[in-house]
């Protein structure tokens, strides 16, 4: 797994995020040839994410690099932050020269409300589908979609394959192949009900319930 070329990975953190979003990517990243990865924020203050984990920054907005690939997650308490206009223009100023923009889960609402998935189709975590396509987005059901530059995953768990299928752009199918069997990435869910709809109208409204308990997202309308 051998590659002459650097490429410059920043990954936005942010409280109230949901690290897992980023965090299977940071994994899949971490095990490349080549990259340099930033995790980013305006300060290098702690950062809580929605499940009380603390992560630290070690780049700031007004350090950052130019980026090859820029990608951000979603979180319980993105609305706090995503109408954030230093945030949105961070993302502006990075989309403006970087080859690849790409979201993870609720991550690509940042990304619409930049202006960078205007004419794209992208995933988004299934409650905030409906939320994307208000911002004028055309919205993927995939795991991963793919289109031109922007590449974005649905919801938190599928951070891994977003990071997979970017490893296989970056350096090959092959190299992506190596890097999932030393995570031995081998899904086997105990549950068949890891999209809504695999779950069902009665699960899928009680999880938004769940969800509108544990924070303020606007969620997607109950399933009649």
């Amino acid at each position: 797994m051998t590659d002459s070329q650097k490429h410059i990975i920043g990954l936005v953190f942010y409280p109230g995020m949901t690290l897992l979003d980023m965090v299977g990517p940071h994994q899949v990243f971490g095990a490349l040839p080549g990259v340099e990865l930033h995790r980013i924020w305006k300060t290098l203050d702690p950062i809580t994410a929605d499940d009380g984990l603390v992560i630290l920054p070690d780049t700031t907005f007004a350090n950052c690099p130019s980026l090859d690939i820029i990608c951000v997650g979603g979180g319980l308490d993105q609305r706090t932050v995503v109408d954030d206009p230093e945030v949105l223009e961070f993302f502006r100023k990075q989309g403006s020269t970087a080859k690849f923009i790409t979201s993870v889960c609720g991550g690509s609402e940042f990304l619409a409300k930049a202006g960078l998935l205007q004419g794209y189709r992208a995933a988004t975590h299934w409650a905030m589908r409906h939320n994307l396509a208000q911002l004028g987005v055309e919205v993927g059901t995939e795991r991963v979609v793919v289109d031109r530059n922007r590449i974005t995953g649905g919801g938190v768990t599928a951070g891994i394959d977003f990071g997979l299928t970017i490893a296989s752009i970056l350096y090959g199918e092959e190299t992506a192949k190596i890097v999932q069997l030393l995570l031995e990435y081998d899904p086997a869910p105990p549950f068949d009900v890891g999209s809504p709809e695999k779950a069902g109208p009665e699960l899928v409204n009680k999880a938004m319930l769940f969800m509108q308990g544990m924070s303020s997202l606007e969620l997607a309308k109950p399933v009649s």
